[in-house]
């Protein structure tokens, strides 16, 4: 869990993919990791439309050095829609997010926003958290080890 955690704070794009019905899509999104918790910003779209209907989903981040020399990490869980509601968990989780948020990229919900169509936050509880890797040796082909 501990690798797998630290991979997930040292990148900021990952995949998300989420399914409705007979129809799956995965899509790159910006994210950071904090406390356990997966928070990406969105906008309006085809993925909160399907993610409405059904809110679990997978989202992975792989580290590659080589062909035979990856990392990569899968979060299965359910994407909740941040707001700055009425009530005061909702309004702390929401800033939670924002200064999360802000610190990869400070102009978040600013004037100076480079992304201003963003304004839908998400977050993803990092409770099923599953990692594999491939190392030089292990799925080498030259040395017969590994699949």
């Amino acid at each position: 869990r501990e690798e797998c955690e630290t991979l997930l704070a040292g990148h900021r794009i990952a995949r998300l993919a989420y399914s409705h019905k007979d129809r799956v899509d995965i899509e790159p999104i910006h994210y950071v990791y904090e406390a356990g918790w997966i928070y990406v910003r969105t906008q309006l779209g085809t993925k909160l439309s399907t993610i409405v209907h059904n809110p679990w989903v997978a989202f992975e981040i792989d580290e590659s050095h080589a062909l035979f020399d990856w990392q990569s990490v899968v979060v299965r869980g359910r994407l909740e829609l941040l707001d700055d509601g009425p009530h005061d968990k909702a309004r702390a989780r929401h800033a939670a997010a924002v200064g999360a948020l802000r610190g990869i990229v400070p102009e978040a919900f600013t004037p100076d926003d480079p992304t201003p169509d963003r304004t839908i936050i998400g977050a993803i509880y990092a409770e099923t958290v599953q990692g594999r890797r491939a190392t030089p040796g292990e799925n080498d082909p030259t040395t017969g080890h590994g699949a």
